[in-house]
This record gives C-alpha cells, sequence and structure tokens, in this order.
C-alpha cells in the first residue's frame, strides 16, 4: 500500500506528460484501472474500499464543483484490530457553475469483499444522469495525495 499514490499517478499519467492534461473519462478510467489492482490488505469488512463523491466545497478558497476519487485501506495494529485507514485521492476540481452546483451532492462506495462487482458499480455510476454532465469536462485543477485518516 506505500506504492499506492505512486500507482494511481502512474496510471493517470500513462499516454500524458502532466496531470494538467487530463479530461475526466481518462481520469475515470485510470481510477478504475487502479481500483482493479489487488493490494495485501487485512482479511476484515470493508479493508478496500473505491468511492466515487462529487459536491460543492470551499475547504481552502471558493467554492468549486469537485469530483473525488478516492481508494480507502484499512491498516490494522499487531493484533489485527483496526488502527487507522489510508486514502488515495485523485481530486478533480471545475470551475463552479449553475448546471454543476444543481447535482447538488452524490456518493457512492464499492468494497472489494462485499460480493459486488467492480465492473458493474461503474456501470451504474456512468448511467447517472449527473455522469453525462461530469465527464465532458475538463477539470481545471488536478490533486493526487495520500492521507492518514
Amino acid at each position: 500500500m506505500g506504492e499506492a499514490v505512486g500507482l494511481l499517478e502512474g496510471e493517470l499519467t500513462a499516454g500524458r506528460r502532466v496531470l494538467a492534461d487530463l479530461d475526466t473519462e481518462d481520469a475515470w478510467l485510470a481510477y478504475l484501472r487502479f481500483g482493479r489492482r489487488l493490494f495485501d490488505v487485512p482479511d476484515t469488512p470493508d479493508a478496500d474500499g473505491l468511492l466515487f463523491q462529487y459536491g460543492t466545497y470551499s475547504f481552502d478558497g471558493p467554492a468549486t464543483f469537485t469530483l473525488e476519487l478516492t481508494r480507502q485501506f484499512e491498516i490494522v495494529d499487531s493484533h489485527g484490530d483496526h488502527d487507522y485507514y489510508v486514502q488515495v485521492h485523485c481530486e478533480l476540481q471545475y470551475a463552479l457553475t449553475p448546471v454543476l452546483q444543481a447535482l447538488g451532492s452524490f456518493e457512492w462506495w464499492f468494497f472489494r469483499d462485499a460480493g459486488d462487482d467492480l465492473d458493474e458499480w461503474a456501470q451504474g455510476l456512468s448511467e447517472r444522469a449527473a455522469w453525462a454532465t461530469i465527464r465532458a469536462l475538463k477539470p481545471a485543477q488536478v490533486r493526487v495525495y495520500q492521507e492518514r485518516v
């Protein structure tokens, strides 16, 4: 898991020179490739999850519409008990427009151990009406980072 952020960046920049060249569809497909990679995670419920979420936020300045593609890994202590999570983020920010603001906010998790199929999860997201709006856009900013939560 220590290499996860580098692996995501590699998927995002495959065939490109910089993250700034990404469009939303390319970022989504790279995220799904990253999501298919298997990692050595604990044998606990929800130890490896993917999150798709969007909304209008103003964390570090003016409000922007943000699409957040996150992978979360559970870290356990030496006794096998939950210690913390590591989240690897691909954050796509867009200029706020009335159309994007009208989308509101949304989140949907996928957990590998829940018996769900990753391709079905992705298909369900791509069939949402909001995706037709978001996927056609080029983000103003792309950030890839990892954090402990």
